[in-house]
């Protein structure tokens, strides 16, 4: 599964389940182990997202971002 793919399966397996949300926010963080097990050794992350709706407001999305940044701490 590719993770940008996984990710908007998600957020739209959500949207549709909770009908009459003004919108979801979906974040993936991930190692890949195509990086970390072959020749390259890389061992860092990707992140990917999908907003709809309400998150994809300037001051909205700004504040989820901010949000998820604090929990990573």
């Amino acid at each position: 599964q590719v993770q940008e793919n996984l990710t908007m399966q998600i957020a739209d397996y959500i949207d549709k389940k909770c009908e009459g949300n003004n919108g979801v926010a979906v974040v993936i963080e991930a190692s890949h182990m195509c990086c970390t097990c072959r020749g390259v050794n890389d061992t860092s992350t990707m992140m990917t997202s999908k907003l709809t709706g309400a998150f994809k407001k300037a001051d909205t999305k700004r504040e989820f971002y901010e949000f998820i940044s604090n929990l990573r701490k």
